[in-house]
Parts: C-alpha cells; structure tokens; sequence
C-alpha cells in the first residue's frame, strides 16, 4: 500500500481501478454474453475432459496425462482472468486490490508460460510417436511425465517471480486507474513514477526467452515429424500420422499466432485502437481455454469414445 501527497493531506492508496475499453466503452455491452459464453464452455469442457482421463482406464497414458495438465492451466488462467471482467462488464465492479491486481499478475504471466512449456512437451511426444514409435513406450513414460511436470512448474515459477516483484517494488504516487481489464505488467508499471525501464526489459527479454525459445523447439518437432512422415510409404501410414498430430499442431499454431498478433498491435499501437491489444489480452484468456479440449475431444477417438462411455454410464 502506497500514499502520495495531495496538499497537506496524505491519502492512502489501497486499490486499483481496471478502465477496461477507454475509447470504446460500448464494447464492453456486445462482448459481455459471447465471453460469459466462452467461459462456461472452456469450464464445462475442461471439466469433462479431466473426469474422462481420471474415470478411464484406457486413457492412463502419458499423452493424455499431459493434456490433463493442459487443461488445468487453461482453467485456473480462464478463472484468474475471466469472472473478474464478467463483474465489470455486467456490474461494473472496477476496483482490485493491490495484493490481488500483483497475484493476477503473477498467475497470469506464470500459467501462460507454463501453458507454452506444455505445448513444447507434446510436441516432443508426437516426435517420438512418429521418429522413433519403436522406443516410444521406453521414452515416454509416466516417470518422464512426472519430470517434465516438474519442469515446467520450476522453470516457469522461478523466471516469472520478478515480474510481479518489479511491479510491487515501485513507488505509485496517486494514478491508480489502470487502462486495461486486466493487471497487465506494464498497464501497471506505466501509474508509477519511478522508472520502469527495468520491468520492460525483463518483461520483453523474459517473454521472448521462454515463449520464443519453446515455439522454436516446437516448430523444430513438428518440421522433423512432417520430414519422417513424408518418407513413410505404407498405406494410410501418411494419413495416421498426421492426424496424431494435426490436433496438437493446430492449437499451438493458434496458441502463438493470439500472441504474435497482440505482440504486433502493441509495435503498432499508433495505427490501432489501444482498446484493440485489450481485447486480445481478455480473449487470449479464455478462447484457447475453450478450443484445446473441443479439438482434443473431437479429434482423438479414445477421447471421443471415453466421454460416450461415461455418457452411456451416466444415462
């Protein structure tokens, strides 16, 4: 909690307000039902993917351990973010405070990292599966899970603890309006008044090292899978090894192009709306969240059949 001084008064500063659509406010009108939409569907789907990998026996594998893990990084993401820009846009609840706004923060930049460790991960169990299927049993096994697991939570924990410690360390002298819908780092940092050249930099330098150096590895995987899958010549061979991975490849590429357009509207932010890398952060929150189990859940028939099993139980 910081104060400033006004005259001779000193008032405390205990809170933040999120201005969520400072240029277009009737946004905030016709994206409240579509996004309250989005957030039941990535919970309800969620959901049911987690109690059919942890009901069906078929689906204790690896593979689907890992894509338990991704849908729970999705679900505490969609929840950090989303229920708190429903209760703007529909009650118009504005105000954060400090420790929640820096936890937001936190949450936020870790999970997402986590969530871009996770994509890299399976992309290395498609590897396998396709390169080297003879060994896939032996390498991917639920002890490498357990590693990989770990991994990714020190990896992603350790790197993003600066983030919010930057943020909480500066001096805010009287601004507390944040022109954002979230707790963005930077939406944050620019009330201060101090320099926050070293919070851009790491924010940058961070960002850019893990999520950039796990697309790289990713887009290495699947450039090696799509290289052996060209040189298999037995009959339908071609055609089932890139179904095992088109579903991956296709919320990774999604995953990265969100990002790479919001990296983009922010060099750009002269020639677009500001409310325009806003609205990318909010729906980076909530549409992958929603997709991943949609695509895995159609695409994967052990999943297709486990969840019509549950069902036929349920009934």
């Amino acid at each position: 909690m910081t104060a400033h001084q006004n005259g001779s008064t000193t008032t405390e500063i205990s809170d933040f307000l999120l201005n969520c659509f400072v240029r277009s406010p009737s946004w905030q009108h016709w994206l409240s039902l579509p996004l309250s939409l989005l957030f039941l569907l990535a919970m309800g789907a969620n959901t049911t993917l987690l109690i059919t990998i942890r009901l069906e026996a078929s689906l204790h594998e690896p593979m689907y351990y890992l894509l338990s893990l991704l849908s729970l990084l999705d679900m505490v993401l969609c929840l950090t973010v989303i229920p708190k820009v429903l209760a703007i846009f529909w009650f118009d609840l504005r105000s954060i405070s400090f420790f929640t706004c820096f936890l937001q923060m936190y949450i936020m930049n870790c999970f997402l990292a986590m969530e871009s460790c996770t994509f890299m991960v399976m992309a290395y169990d498609r590897y396998v599966a396709v390169c080297q299927p003879l060994r896939y049993t032996s390498i991917i096994t639920d002890q490498f899970v357990a590693k990989a697991t770990i991994f990714i939570l020190a990896r992603n924990v350790l790197f993003t603890v600066p983030i919010p410690i930057l943020s909480v360390r500066l001096h805010y002298c009287g601004r507390n309006v944040i022109e954002n819908c979230i707790c963005a780092n930077m939406s944050v940092s620019r009330l201060s008044c101090d320099d926050v050249t070293i919070n851009r930099v790491y924010q940058f330098a961070g960002g850019w090292t893990l999520l950039g150096s796990d697309l790289i590895l990713i887009f290495l995987s699947y450039t090696l899978i799509l290289r052996a899958v060209l040189r298999l010549k037995a009959e339908g061979a071609v055609a089932k090894a890139l179904s095992t991975c088109s579903s991956h490849f296709i919320l990774i590429l999604f995953f990265s192009t969100i990002l790479l357009v919001f990296v983009l509207t922010h060099v750009a932010k002269k020639r677009v709306s500001p409310d325009v890398p806003v609205l990318l952060n909010v729906l980076h929150h909530v549409i992958p969240a929603a997709l991943n189990p949609i695509v895995y859940g159609v695409r994967t028939q052990e999943i297709k059949q486990g969840i019509q099993r549950l069902l036929k139980k349920g009934w």
